[in-house]
């Protein structure tokens, strides 16, 4: 017997024609409003998304998304449809060890991947019965979802140089503006590009110009623990909500930990070993549920839940979201009681979106929660077809590569910061604009 009757059978006497009959992914390369420089590289101008695409015999469709993409993606993709075709989309357990199984997963890692997939089901799931996912996954208890500004250093424009954000004064200015236009009232600056006694120089004067707000502070691992402990130091009096993987893994982390001020992660605490690891010994104590990260939404609702037993705080990451992913952070963030954070996201450094009707938008520092059935939310199909082809034309880019610094790699911990007087605006064919 193949695996698809197997996995059909195991429907549970659901619609014997609401089993999946075709994948599809198209990747796309939708634009930001400037390059966003982070600790191992940027984002180049634009987010490359591939957005997936699960058909069922009656004609429905649920959509998930993943970061990255581009043809490998696609095959990867489109090559599990002899596996999942006849699979029930209700089936989300055998959905999970048909992809990921943990045994194949040491030769193959597919959990970005199941985590589309497991978007698309729950889409699909949502659309077949008339209710949201957030109804599928216990029920709301919030409405709407409160949002951290996410500030980032940025490159500017060639020519003009708008939208640098390099000195205190343009990342003060920054956090100002979008304040302004998003009413944001948490905050989080995202560094490692600059030696940490800098970047604290710029989170020390947002803090100032934004009394009342809280704030966050996100160097991706980058600095050592002797640096990370002075880091901690020189914020202690700010309203901090958390001081984000200030350095690498559990051990450097717990060295940091500093009574008064919260350490988080969505880094070194991924998985559920990692999670029971940090439940013996503390290293960490926010935890920040990534639902493609931990391979989808519902991985992160069994972690929340092991988190509220063990009093770990949880707040919702940014993994650098189109409008499908935002959706399946707003539908977790809408059921769980013990979110104690707002959310991260790169949602407002976009300029355009692929969803029908445009880009969320925010009231408050909130984004509502989507009301119709499913995720809530359809694709544009003209909108789709330009991004796929702007990919097409510019092709990916390297994450992990600074435009601004060809040759350019960092270390961990890093010692090779860039330089804020360098007013460098990188021309690479690749950036977006």
């Amino acid at each position: 017997m193949t695996t698809a009757p197997v996995l059909a059978a195991a429907h549970g006497g659901h619609d014997p024609a609401f089993v999946i009959t075709d994948i599809r992914a198209t990747t796309v390369s939708v634009p930001l409003e400037a390059p966003l420089r982070h600790a191992v590289g940027a984002h180049w101008g634009r987010f490359v998304r591939t957005i997936v695409e699960i058909e069922t015999a009656d004609g429905l469709i649920g959509l998930g998304e993943m970061g990255g993409g581009g043809e490998s993606a696609e095959a990867a993709i489109r090559g599990l449809l002899p596996n999942l075709k006849g699979h029930s989309p209700f089936n989300l357990e055998g959905l999970r060890f048909a992809v990921c199984n943990p045994t194949a997963s040491l030769y193959n890692n597919r959990t970005q991947i199941h985590a589309a997939l497991e978007f698309a089901c729950l889409d699909l799931v949502g659309k077949k019965l008339g209710v949201s996912v957030s109804d599928l996954l216990g029920g709301r208890v919030r409405d709407r979802v409160g949002f951290a500004s996410y500030l980032f250093f940025r490159y500017g424009h060639p020519d003009t140089g708008a939208g640098e954000v390099r000195t205190v004064e343009q990342a003060v200015a920054h956090a100002l503006e979008l304040k302004a236009e998003h009413g944001f009232f948490s905050h989080k600056l995202k560094g490692g590009v600059f030696d940490p006694d800098y970047e604290i120089d710029c989170y020390l004067a947002i803090a100032e110009a934004l009394p009342g707000d809280s704030f966050r502070y996100d160097p991706n691992g980058a600095l050592s623990v002797i640096q990370s402990i002075r880091v901690a130091d020189r914020i202690k009096d700010v309203n901090n909500d958390f001081l984000e993987d200030p350095t690498w893994g559990l051990e450097g982390m717990w060295q940091v930990r500093r009574p008064g001020l919260l350490l988080a992660t969505n880094q070194v605490v991924v998985n559920f070993e990692q999670l029971a690891s940090n439940v013996l010994r503390r290293a960490v104590d926010v935890i920040l549920l990534d639902t493609t990260f931990w391979g989808g939404i519902r991985p992160c609702i069994k972690a929340a839940g092991i988190c509220e037993t063990f009093q770990l705080p949880i707040a919702v990451h940014s993994s650098g979201e189109l409008g499908i992913q935002l959706a399946t952070m707003l539908h977790l963030g809408a059921v769980l009681p013990n979110l104690s954070y707002t959310a991260d996201a790169h949602y407002h450094h976009l300029r355009d979106d692929i969803i029908v009707g445009g880009k969320m938008t925010y009231q408050d520092g909130t984004i509502a929660v989507p009301d119709g059935p499913g995720l809530g939310v359809e694709l544009d199909r003209d909108k789709v077809a330009e991004y796929a082809e702007e990919f097409r034309r510019l092709g990916g880019y390297p994450y992990d590569r600074d435009p601004g610094r060809p040759g350019w790699y960092p270390i961990m911990p890093n010692t090779r910061w860039a330089d804020p007087a360098d007013p460098v605006r990188p021309q690479d064919p690749r950036l977006a604009w």
